[in-house]
Parts: C-alpha cells; sequence; structure tokens
C-alpha cells in the first residue's frame, strides 16, 4: 500500500525537494495533507498535480486568495490555520509527516506529530532547538520515529550503529561549508548585503536558512539538535568546515575509525533515504564523480569572525530556556537584517545581549516556552531598534 505523507512546509526548498520525491515514486507515496504559508502560485499547482486530500494555509490573505481561486472540481479540502495543522498531522491515514516548516511556527505541529506516534522526519531543528527536551519525551512516550534529514544529522544517522550513539562512539563531526564569507575578512563582514548573504556557494535554500549559514548560526542550531537527535552533550560534537559539502558529516570511533557519508550537496539525498527508511530508493540527484574531485579540504571555524557558533555551544550548555533565547533573538534579528535595518555583524550582537538574560529555570511547558519565546523576541527588538540602521 502506498504511504500516506503530510508534507508542513511544502512550499519552501525543503517541500519542494520532497515533492520531486513523490512525483518520482507515484507507486510507493501519496500527498494526503499539505500546509503552506503565502505563496499562492506553488499551492495551486500542488493541488493540481498531487491532488491531496487536504490543503492548510498558515496566512489570512492567502487563504483568502485561495478561497477564489479554487477549482469547482477539485476533490482537496482547503483549511486554514494551525488548529487544522495539529487536527489533520494526528489523523490515523497518516503514516509519515515531513517537518518542514521553518523557524518555531514548526515547533506545534511537530509535537502533535510526536504524540500521534507518527514517522516523522524531520527538517525544522527549531523543534529541537528549542524544545528538545519536550520533543523528544513526546517521541519516546508515543513510539513516533524521528528521522532528520539535515544532510548533515542524515549523514550522522547513516555512519551511527543503528543511528544511535554506543560506546563504541568517540565524537560526532558536523561539517560545515563555512557559508559565502569563509574566507572574508571582519571589515568586509560589516558590509555584507542580504542579497550576498542569501546567496550560498553549495546549497539552494531560502532566505533565513542562507543567513544562519552565513553566520554559521546554522551549524550552531545543528549542533544543540544533534546532542538532541543523538543523546550526546556538546563536548561530544565537534564542527569542521569543509568547503566542498561532498562529505556531508562524520562519526569519529574509539578505534580511531572515521566514518563519512558522501554525497552530491543535494537535498534530495537525505528525504530519499529517509521517506524509505530503512529500504533504499532513487532519489533523482546525481551521483558523484570522484574523478571530478578535485580536492576535499578541511579547516577550523574561525570563532572570531563567526561567534554564533560560540552562542550556540553555550546555549546547549546552559540548557533549560537558553536555547528559546538564542532561537528567538536569531529569528528576529535575521529577519531585520533582510529587512535592511540591521548590519549582518550585529545578528551575532543581538543574540549575545538577549542570551545573557536568559533565566536559570528549566523548560517544563508549551506554554511556558511560548511564553519565554515572545519575552525574548521583545528583548532583540529593543536592541535591533537601538541597533538600526
Amino acid at each position: 500500500m502506498k504511504q500516506q505523507i503530510v508534507l508542513l512546509g511544502a512550499t519552501g526548498s525543503v517541500g519542494q525537494s520532497t515533492l520531486s520525491i513523490l512525483r518520482d515514486h507515484p507507486d510507493r507515496y501519496s500527498l494526503f495533507m499539505a500546509s503552506g504559508h503565502k505563496n499562492v502560485e506553488q499551492m495551486l499547482a500542488l493541488v493540481t498535480e498531487f491532488k491531496p486530500q487536504h490543503l492548510v494555509v498558515t496566512e489570512a490573505q492567502a487563504y483568502k486568495s485561495l478561497q477564489q481561486r479554487w477549482p469547482a472540481s477539485s476533490q482537496t479540502q482547503l483549511h486554514f490555520g494551525e488548529q487544522a495543522l495539529l487536527d489533520l498531522v494526528a489523523m490515523a491515514e497518516v503514516d509519515a509527516v515531513v517537518a518542514a516548516i521553518v523557524g518555531a511556527a514548526g515547533l506545534l505541529p511537530t509535537l502533535a506529530a510526536a504524540k500521534a506516534g507518527k514517522k516523522i522526519i524531520l527538517a525544522n531543528k527549531e523543534s529541537l532547538v528549542i524544545a528538545g527536551e519536550l520533543l523528544m519525551a513526546e517521541a519516546r512516550r508515543n513510539h513516533a520515529l524521528l528521522l532528520p534529514i539535515d544532510s548533515e544529522h542524515n549523514a550522522l544517522f547513516q555512519c551511527l550503529p543503528q543511528g544511535k550513539v554506543d560506546l563504541s562512539v568517540s565524537s560526532l563531526l558536523l561539517t560545515a561549508s563555512g557559508g559565502p564569507f569563509r574566507e572574508h575578512s571582519l571589515e568586509q563582514l560589516v558590509q555584507v548585503t542580504p542579497a550576498q548573504a542569501c546567496k550560498h556557494p553549495n546549497w539552494s535554500m531560502g532566505q533565513k536558512i542562507s543567513v544562519d549559514s552565513a553566520t554559521l548560526m546554522n551549524k550552531g542550531l545543528e549542533l544543540i539538535e544533534a546532542c538532541w537527535l543523538f543523546d550526546v552533550n556538546a563536548d561530544q560534537v565537534e564542527v569542521v568546515v569543509h568547503p566542498q559539502s561532498i562529505i556531508h558529516s562524520m562519526v569519529r570511533y574509539v578505534d580511531g575509525s572515521v566514518l563519512a557519508q558522501l554525497g552530491s550537496p543535494d537535498m534530495r539525498i537525505p528525504i530519499a533515504h529517509a521517506l524509505a527508511w530503512p529500504e533504499r530508493i532513487a532519489s533523482g540527484a546525481q551521483p558523484l564523480d570522484f574523478h571530478q574531485l578535485a580536492s576535499l579540504t578541511f579547516e577550523p571555524p574561525d570563532l572570531e569572525r563567526f561567534p554564533c557558533l560560540v552562542l550556540a555551544r553555550e546555549a546547549q550548555h546552559l540548557a533549560g530556556l537558553a536555547p528559546v533565547y538564542l532561537n528567538a533573538a536569531n529569528e528576529e534579528a535575521v529577519a531585520a537584517f533582510l529587512n535592511g535595518q540591521l548590519a549582518f555583524m550585529d545578528i551575532a550582537g543581538v543574540n549575545a545581549k538577549v542570551l545573557a538574560q536568559v533565566g536559570v529555570e528549566p523548560l517544563e511547558s508549551v506554554s511556558q516556552l511560548q511564553h519565554e519565546d515572545q519575552r525574548a523576541r521583545a528583548i532583540a527588538h529593543q536592541h535591533i531598534q537601538r541597533l538600526a540602521l
């Protein structure tokens, strides 16, 4: 029987790559429900091609536009709002949920999928960053399966024995491309524009994640995510800059061996792996041609030019609400940078100031998380206004 797939964040880059896999394997997968935010044209195209049973829209104007343009013959039910997402991911018909909504907005639907015991194909790293303890507890309690599709965490999963860290593992090595400004001086980084920051040298990604890659915050968030996914502490996770993005991550073993997962920089590879696991299917990506590889190089990250990585490691050591504050500050700072309000290097400055104001209380509930998330964003706005260009 075909697997019934829920695709949260269908109009983003991960969503579009997932649709490519579904398109290539219509005998294996059927799109049960998709969600989108405001890209009306892509949502209409998706409904026409894949004919999901449900489409959920989370932006009011886009929902109104779709209502006006909805095909009379469509069998897809159109819904609006977050509650529809929470209800639909938990339906008995659903076999797997691809969680690809960007940012903190993806948390509640991912938690709902965990509570329903679903197979969760996780691209939304913020869910684990801000609520790792809550999400992993729900997954264990309800026997939900979490499979990562960030290329780095999927690579670690593939290199680990049965996808888990045991006593044979010494450390996890997250590779980082270094982003578009790996060789920029501090003086050059001050002048970086949003257009430059969104132009990643290896990957085709959305604006927010592209900026995070440029500041190395993306790698910092991945470090926190790896700690929760594989039940390790921050000191067991190393970051290695690997500009070619061919080795996606590595696992170091106590006997001195290092296992690496290699592949073309194409998100369809980890998505196909997670969708089909424990089997493997064709992803549509170009096979890696070793004869065309000039070199594979590695270097340590420059923590002076890219302090966001230091802040992420600090947040994971602090635990509790610290990752919530860091993630909220970063989302607001990146948005301000993209809107021309904030200089590139001020993103890290805002993050540091907000993280310094986190309390010591533990994370105990979603309502507490949401309250503290809003408080962190308010603090971030205060600092952004002081630094505004």
